[in-house]
């Protein structure tokens, strides 16, 4: 059962009778069907649709706990302040709770777990104060883990006020509600969700002559198909335009990523359609 710790993780806590409303009417996400013991995926959107942050949210008594980047932890809670009005909640920082993940197996007996609900296999993520149990695993072997998985991460895989939700694959993740009501950025959300105008999105990535570094950009035949983002044991993530690929697979051009072969692929997960390689034009 790997344990690793998370440095990288903060926690920002949302208390107060109004917390529900508040959050419901802000957040890509639905939190008034979140679980007991589950962490959903959501979104902070700017009033245009673009990522300022991602998290997993889980339920806390009288309220919600946001597991965020630990140097935008600060700025989300000052955004959130921002939504709060008359709004009856108590919105902070909590630095005293470290964050970790477990996959494959049983979790500490010290940390309070909850389910990462992105993805099965990722396992659970676990909270408790610093030095209640020891990792036998890495940061690195996470992340190594989570980009294996396919699953993107705001920062690391795509910048922030750039990406839109679809494109860092949340439609597919669960971070979306597409049946509650309006929240921040929700009318591009949805226009993009009815109209199937998500053209850019994260693939898997696969390096057989090594990885490049994060964002270096993807060409075939000179033409700009996307980044490159976080990499790890010869795998990564790459935000790319799927028209575009398309031409190039049609074509019969391989896309490089830098000076270097990559082959781009569909998260095993997702659903989204994927260009393929016209019949015979490779070769």
């Amino acid at each position: 059962m790997p344990v690793a710790l998370l440095p990288d993780r903060a926690l920002v806590v949302v208390t107060g009778p109004d917390a529900t409303a508040l959050l419901q009417g802000v957040l890509t996400c639905n939190v008034e069907t979140l679980q007991a013991g589950e962490a959903r995926l959501g979104a902070l959107l700017t009033p245009q649709g673009k990522i300022l942050f991602d998290f997993l949210v889980s339920r806390i008594p009288d309220g919600f706990r946001f597991d965020v980047q630990a140097d935008r932890a600060a700025d989300l809670a000052k955004r959130l302040t921002l939504y709060r009005l008359r709004a009856q909640v108590t919105i902070a920082a909590d630095p005293a709770v470290a964050v970790a993940a477990a996959w494959d197996g049983a979790v500490p007996a010290a940390a309070e777990a909850v389910a990462d609900s992105r993805h099965a296999d990722l396992g659970a993520r676990l909270y408790a104060e610093a030095g209640a149990f020891s990792a036998d695993a890495a940061e690195a072997d996470y992340h190594a883990h989570r980009i294996a998985l396919g699953i993107p991460e705001g920062g690391r895989d795509y910048a922030f006020s750039d990406a839109f939700p679809h494109e860092a694959l949340m439609d597919q993740l669960g971070g979306i509600d597409f049946r509650k009501g309006c929240y921040v950025g929700q009318e591009v959300v949805s226009r993009m969700q009815h109209r199937g105008t998500a053209r850019t999105r994260i693939l898997a990535a696969a390096y057989p002559e090594g990885a490049p570094a994060p964002g270096t950009e993807i060409t075939a035949a000179g033409k700009v198909l996307g980044t490159t983002g976080g990499v790890a044991s010869g795998r990564g993530l790459a935000t790319v335009r799927l028209d575009r690929l398309g031409d190039a697979l049609a074509a019969g051009e391989t896309p490089l990523a830098g000076d270097r072969p990559v082959q781009l692929e569909r998260p095993g997960y997702a659903t989204f359609a994927m260009p393929e390689a016209a019949a015979g034009a490779a070769g």
